[in-house]
């Protein structure tokens, strides 16, 4: 898979879980690892970039397993975006879909 699909479907995965609950980073990882392979080194960066568009914040809450983690929440305008990348996702699979029948029918 191209980098920059798997950028723009991390970021989808990102804010799809954040949608549901917030999250700390490994936390994370961990729920997306299941289904695609990633490292931290792919989440980390990805966080800051989104924190920095404005689409989660950062909230520090108390680990009984060890220092305070950093837990992101999305915001408003990531539910937006959320929205939107679910709508232009949908519109590819549907249209690469149509194409893989197309050429598996010829």
């Amino acid at each position: 898979m191209s980098i920059q699909l798997k950028k723009g479907a991390l970021q989808l995965c990102v804010l799809s879980l954040l949608s549901k609950t917030d999250m700390y980073g490994f936390e994370l990882v961990g729920a997306i690892s299941t289904h695609v392979a990633i490292s931290e080194g792919t989440i980390y960066p990805l966080l800051k970039r989104i924190k920095d568009e404005g689409y989660v914040t950062t909230y520090l809450q108390e680990s009984q397993e060890g220092p305070p983690r950093k837990y992101y929440s999305i915001t408003s305008h990531g539910r937006t975006t959320l929205n939107t990348l679910e709508e232009e996702w949908n519109n590819l699979v549907e249209g690469i879909n149509q194409i893989l029948q197309q050429s598996r029918r010829n």
